[in-house]
């Protein structure tokens, strides 16, 4: 067995939310230099993601931003609606710029230790977390874990859980054609003139130039397609929209992220949970990024003052309207293209994106659920208001 060795924080997963904590932790002087070990099963990293977020401001990440967009658009049958973004931006960070970005600032920390290993347990005695992996363990008063049990939460999509469980699952390409044929500066949000495979199905397109653009095929659904129904949504939509002109492809990627407000795990000091783990991602659209920077600023600056550990990012009114639109989805009450499409219909941009980042007012609100049917929407609003008493 290795020796034990003590820490003040341990990191378990070195993904978009163990990372975050990270940099936010090295961002508090009073508590950069402490002693912090971080374990993943892999310090080798890949361009495996691309955040997506919108921001009214610049950010600790702007740096890492490879393209923003002041225009979205939204696609429903006859529907091709342009909306222009007002205060904020609609922002794209490659996952390997982040990747590299934290590890090479936290190179310069001689107080942080890097271990690749696959963790077998997480526990505690007392007041102190341990972390074990084959051949040794860690131990501190902190603890702060963002590995999801991929299996366990397969189990609960197929499942008849009270709570709605719905995976976003995706493939994207980055593609380039030889002529000029997207708008750079709009990001098609949604296109929803695709197959919905009974659920919630869009394609995402984000161009990066007249001739390059990430495509992504995206589903609100309790079961994953195989990889090759994805490819061919995606055939058929650029076969469609360019027609039938041939492009080439540099990068893929694929992902599933859990939609649910179901705790998957909690934190019970001083084990705590962040990221997807943690219910940092927002139940009703997928939405991570912004929100795993909130939860790991907040917890940063906890520890940094002293206060108590709490890994809460959403409120509970947005988290009560994400779970009536989970409802909705789940329960096959009305089509997601139809609530998306009438939301993006009759508002601003600005309003959208501060209700999805949890920031809107209650009168703003009012206005999108307005934009919404009442028979539809208070039957469910009912059901889940009396769930969660």
């Amino acid at each position: 067995m290795e020796q034990v060795n003590t820490y003040d924080y341990i990191i378990a997963g070195a993904g978009c939310a163990g990372l975050s904590l990270l940099y936010h932790i090295l961002q508090e002087p009073n508590i950069c230099a402490k002693k912090i070990l971080v374990i993943d099963q892999n310090l080798s990293k890949s361009n495996d993601r691309t955040w997506c977020f919108w921001e009214n401001k610049i950010g600790p990440f702007e740096s890492l931003v490879c393209k923003k967009w002041d225009t979205i658009s939204i696609h429903h049958n006859k529907l091709n609606k342009e909306l222009a973004t007002g205060a904020y931006e609609y922002k794209m960070i490659q996952g390997i710029d982040f990747y590299n970005h934290v590890m090479n600032e936290a190179k310069q920390f001689s107080n942080i230790t890097w271990k690749e290993c696959r963790i077998t347990e997480i526990d505690q005695i007392a007041s102190i977390g341990i972390v074990h992996w084959e051949g040794g363990y860690a131990n501190a008063p902190f603890v702060f874990s963002s590995i999801l049990p991929i299996d366990t939460l397969y189990k609960l999509s197929q499942g008849n859980l009270e709570i709605p469980f719905l995976w976003q699952h995706f493939k994207g390409r980055l593609v380039e054609f030889e002529t000029e044929v997207f708008k750079p500066n709009i990001a098609r949000l949604m296109d929803f003139n695709v197959s919905q495979h009974d659920y919630t199905g869009f394609m995402y397109l984000l161009p990066l130039s007249d001739k390059k653009a990430l495509v992504e095929y995206t589903l609100f659904s309790p079961k994953l397609l195989e990889e090759q129904e994805y490819d061919n949504e995606i055939d058929s939509y650029l076969s469609r929209e360019y027609n039938g002109k041939q492009y080439t492809i540099s990068h893929t990627e694929m992902g599933a992220i859990p939609m649910t407000q179901y705790l998957i795990d909690k934190s019970i000091a001083p084990v705590y949970v962040i990221g997807t783990l943690g219910n940092a991602v927002k139940a009703s659209t997928g939405y991570a990024f912004h929100f795993i920077q909130e939860q790991t600023h907040q917890i940063a600056n906890q520890l940094a003052t002293g206060n108590v550990i709490n890994t809460e990012v959403h409120t509970t009114r947005h988290s009560f309207y994400d779970g009536i639109l989970l409802y909705i989805l789940q329960h096959k009450k009305m089509e997601g293209k139809e609530i998306f499409a009438r939301i993006f219909e009759k508002n601003n941009a600005s309003t959208i994106f501060k209700f999805l980042s949890n920031t809107s007012a209650l009168l703003e609100d009012i206005k999108i659920m307005r934009s919404l049917p009442t028979r539809i929407f208070l039957p469910a609003a009912l059901k889940v208001l009396f769930r969660r008493a």
